[in-house]
């Protein structure tokens, strides 16, 4: 019996950067370089029952008007692993909703399928809010 060869695929490194640049578009409420990241006909799932986002246009459009009321975003992450042309990373992020100084905390998992170019075009991720009112801190 013979094995079969894996799919060759993106190396970790190649995830890794590709998470923190998406970090760091989310640091700087920056959509549109976000919507970079993103094939033309990628598809963004924010939750699994969430109807995906179609197309770097729409993936644009949701992240300017989900960032318009956050500041002070940090992220953080940590692959969990690569496999052919798709990783897995656990991400948190913490921000404050400047309408109501509530403070936010995010922690969720993210899976992205990659191109050979490093550009995702199919993005699926979980995650779970805890928000406090600055005055219960």
């Amino acid at each position: 019996m013979t094995a079969t060869p894996r799919p060759t695929g993106m190396e970790q490194t190649a995830f890794e950067q590709w998470v923190n640049r998406y970090g760091q578009a989310w640091e700087a409420r920056d959509a549109a370089a976000a919507a970079r990241l993103f094939t033309e006909d990628a598809t963004y799932q924010w939750t699994p029952f969430d109807k995906p986002l179609r197309g770097r246009e729409a993936i644009a459009q949701a992240w300017a008007e989900a960032t318009s009321t956050q500041e002070e975003v940090r992220f953080s992450y940590r692959v969990l692993g690569v496999d052919g042309d798709q990783g897995v990373a656990h991400w948190q992020s913490e921000f404050v909703r400047h309408a109501t100084g509530t403070n936010v905390a995010i922690d969720g998992i993210l899976v992205a399928e990659l191109t050979q170019a490093g550009v995702c075009r199919r993005f699926r991720e979980w995650w779970h809010v805890k928000e406090l009112v600055a005055s219960h801190l």
